[in-house]
């Protein structure tokens, strides 16, 4: 079975992962398992919730626009911050040009509560580190400090915060979870991402009734970060 990805020049067909082979994901960069999309002619593979990870989100921490999903970024550095985990990146990111918002595709889909081994109760997920009298924070499991301007996880009641990433390191998100081929399966079977298939045609046929003011706003959104570029350029020469 072949499927068709906006990021890649060619289909891109199912491929079960063996043990011992290491393929990164062209999405997220990291290490694949399981069941992946793979193009042999360019060493490209996604993860299924790289492949398919739908086009725009409408984000509660960016309330304000759609965040885009491309390929690449489009700063002059072809690396973005991730604004909720605060790691670089340069690949996959839901992107809001006007604002600067980047997100990995990974954060994007962070579930607002998880459980956690350290700690007795649920965790909810604040775009913003929790703040005590202006005093600095520091996560409960690494000893780190909290950004303010990062997401974590917290429990208010406790005064308990740790970072998104060490939340998620023995706490598998939900939405990111997919169910592997079922124990005795053909190899062209692969029900697990066969059902992923579909479920993204779905939101395909939603994505594109909005396709065309999708792709004007994100034309808007980098014209909008190119004029600020280049006036930003001309007040540099000016100091000069």
């Amino acid at each position: 079975m072949e499927y068709k990805h906006f990021s890649h020049q060619h289909n891109l067909n199912i491929h079960q992962v063996q043990q011992g082979q290491q393929l990164r994901c062209s999405g997220c960069e990291s290490f694949c398992h399981g069941s992946v999309y793979a193009c042999w002619q360019c060493n490209f593979f996604l993860h299924s919730h790289c492949g398919n990870a739908t086009r725009y989100v409408k984000h509660p921490s960016h309330p304000s626009h759609p965040l885009i999903l491309i390929p690449q970024p489009t700063y002059c550095s072809g690396s973005f911050l991730c604004n909720a985990c605060g790691q670089s990146g340069n690949t996959f990111s839901y992107c809001c040009a006007l604002c600067e918002v980047d997100l990995h595709v990974h954060c994007a889909f962070l579930p607002l509560e998880v459980s956690h081994k350290v700690h007795p109760h649920e965790l909810r997920l604040t775009y913003s580190a929790l703040e005590k009298k202006g005093a600095p924070q520091f996560c409960k499991i690494c000893s780190k400090s909290l950004e303010s301007k990062h997401w974590t996880y917290g429990c208010t009641k406790c005064d308990f915060g740790v970072h998104t990433f060490c939340a998620t390191t023995d706490v598998k998100p939900g939405l990111y979870q997919m169910e592997d081929p079922a124990d005795g399966a053909t190899p062209e079977g692969y029900p697990g991402l066969q059902q992923d298939v579909c479920e993204a045609k779905e939101d395909q046929i939603e994505v594109e009734l909005s396709e065309e003011a999708l792709v004007q706003l994100y034309k808007l959104q980098l014209q909008m970060q190119m004029a600020e570029q280049v006036a930003q350029v001309m007040a540099s020469m000016n100091l000069s």
